[in-house]
């Protein structure tokens, strides 16, 4: 009979998607959240995983082999975990569970850094994938080159999203030092996770732990020129490494003529067309359905990355061509005349210029509107407040919405931004303004890490009656 494995917080975009690579892997698999949405509970169906909502004792009777623990809300005191103590269940966390039973002797391809792990994961495992790879995948959102989220794969490749974020209550590093990577992407290093990380020393020393995870046989790809990058090098690398960029400049390109360099020249001011160079020479181009610098620079992680699968830069950039995104990121979910709504996860200050400066390059001087919630821990606390006033500067008007638990003055953050701002606390009234037909082509993006109160329901009836 197959082992049972309990999780404990299955809910959770990363425990349930664990919850399915273990019922792939054939474990018995069970688990238990305080309340599970969809798609998360459409998704644990399917995979005829059985969840029951609530912490009871009784759910793990008779014991399991093994119990799960996610980190979302789950803190000692809680019925159900404290019967796994008592009982002397052997227990563990998600980030530890995966390193152990699915990415241990396999070549893992970890992708991590501040933005853009999602969709870097994505395109890195959809290349493998169109080159015949059948790699295994763990990507934090919804790729739309495959079906789910997860999978075991055929082949030795495993690609996964490699969060910084900690672990769980009784294990405080961060997940990806569970993972020990063999190839590791880091788009980028900032300030973030303002509730666990002091300051970016706090995050920069978990991301120099990791790079001395990385073997001498295997590859580190990097931004070059970066400054918190380079801060964590710095301090010492035993593994080849190569540099990354998008539209450097002299300087840029005089400091790093003796490293190993990948770096683009954009075409157009969009980034839907690029020229793709190794240190001097042109390897290829790229014209694609994606926009904004941030996807250059994504999409030049994961070509050098494959390549440490045996991918050419050809195949790969013949990939990226079909390459369709990942849910939440520039989505449109409505249309109508003159109107597009966009939805985008991103949720701190570099992630939303960046995505407001793509849309800006691509559509001129169309009218842009940001609305963007405050969501995030970092975010609600008012870490980034003084970026905030700036990071919008791409649109021609913003609302930040007020939802729970922020504590950032909001009235305050909106009367010092550089572009003309209000704050709003209602769905019903930010979806009927959203909601008001321009005369001229206009475009709302909608930014959010969570799921903004139905606002996009409410805005795809509002647009159906206008």
């Amino acid at each position: 009979m197959a082992d049972r494995i309990y999780f404990l917080g299955i809910g959770g975009t990363l425990m349930g998607n664990l919850a399915i690579l273990a019922k792939q892997s054939g474990y018995n698999v069970f688990g238990s959240d305080s309340k599970i949405y969809p798609p998360m509970s459409d998704l644990l169906r399917a995979a005829e995983i059985p969840v029951t909502e609530g912490f009871e004792q009784g759910q793990l009777e008779p014991p399991p082999s093994a119990v799960v623990i996610g980190n979302a809300n789950l803190p000692r005191g809680i019925e159900s975990l404290e019967y796994v103590m008592d009982a002397d269940i052997p227990y563990m966390s998600g980030a530890e569970w995966l390193g152990r039973n699915v990415l241990a002797g396999r070549h893992v391809f970890a992708v991590a850094g501040t933005h853009g792990k999602t969709t870097t994961t994505g395109m890195l495992a959809w290349i493998l994938e169109h080159a015949g790879k059948q790699p295994g995948f763990l990507i934090g959102g919804a790729p739309l080159n495959f079906a789910d989220s997860a999978r075991l794969g055929e082949s030795n490749c495993f690609v996964v999203e490699a969060d910084e974020y900690d672990t769980s209550y009784f294990d405080r590093q961060a997940k990806f030092m569970h993972y020990r990577p063999r190839t590791l992407l880091i788009n980028n290093i900032e300030f973030d996770h303002a509730d666990i990380y002091q300051d970016l020393a706090a995050i920069q020393f978990q991301f120099h732990h990791l790079i001395r995870t990385v073997p001498r046989t295997g590859r580190i790809v990097a931004p070059w020129a970066r400054r918190a990058v380079d801060e964590v090098l710095q301090r010492g690398i035993w593994t080849p490494i190569s540099f990354t960029c998008v539209d450097p400049d002299e300087k840029e390109m005089a400091t790093s003529r003796n490293q190993d360099r990948w770096w683009a020249r954009t075409t157009t001011a969009d980034g839907s067309s690029f020229k793709l160079y190794h240190n001097a020479k042109q390897v290829g181009s790229l014209e694609w359905d994606h926009y904004g610098l941030h996807n250059v620079s994504n999409a030049i992680q994961a070509i050098v990355a494959a390549r440490e699968a045996g991918v050419s830069v050809a195949h790969s950039l013949a990939a990226l061509r079909e390459f369709r995104g990942v849910k939440r990121r520039m989505e449109v979910i409505a249309s109508k005349g003159t109107l597009t709504v966009y939805d985008d996860f991103a949720h701190h200050p570099t992630a939303i210029k960046s995505t407001l400066q793509g849309l800006r390059n691509r559509v001129g001087q169309e009218h842009i509107l940001a609305v963007v919630e405050p969501r995030s821990h970092t975010m609600q606390l008012g870490t980034h407040r003084e970026p905030l006033t700036m990071c919008c500067s791409p649109a021609d008007h913003v609302i930040w919405f007020r939802g729970d638990n922020v504590e950032m003055d909001l009235p305050s953050l909106a009367r010092n931004n550089i572009v003309p701002s209000d704050v709003m606390d209602n769905h019903d009234a930010l979806a009927a303004r959203i909601c008001r037909l321009p005369d001229k082509p206009s475009h709302v993006v909608l930014m959010s890490n969570g799921g903004f109160g139905g606002i996009y329901e409410k805005v795809r009836a509002n647009l159906n009656q206008v």
